[in-house]
């Protein structure tokens, strides 16, 4: 399939296409006049890259992410260390959050609320 048909089935842009391809975590082959060709594998790595990306990973992780993905799973034995550091910052950011949403609730909890106007 081609780039146009590939974002369609994806819901991603051409251009992000193009992006995923410049910064390698999208190999497509290409024909003899250039045009890149894409498979249903693509397909499953542009899904991938979404699912990471929505995650707040960089692309630079990702691929290393990708370079670890056979199909639709894991080669945990190569990727476990880097897997297991990525989710561990992950996990101490939302540790992070969750504190500051508690500090912010205390501050809430000592403020008083404006008094409503009756209408």
């Amino acid at each position: 399939m081609k780039i146009g048909e590939l974002a369609d089935r994806t819901g991603v842009s051409v251009r992000a296409l193009r992006y995923y391809e410049e910064k390698g975590v999208l190999r497509p082959d290409r024909t003899a006049a250039g045009y890149r060709i894409f498979t249903d594998a693509d397909v499953r790595t542009v899904s991938h890259i979404q699912r990471l990306l929505a995650a707040g990973l960089g692309m630079d992780l990702i691929g290393q992410i990708l370079a670890c993905l056979s199909g639709d799973t894991l080669l945990l034995d190569a990727c476990r260390e880097r897997l297991e550091a990525e989710r561990r910052r992950i996990t101490g950011d939302i540790d992070q959050l969750v504190h500051t949403r508690s500090l912010l609730d205390d501050l809430l909890a000592t403020t008083r609320a404006p008094a409503r106007r009756s209408a």
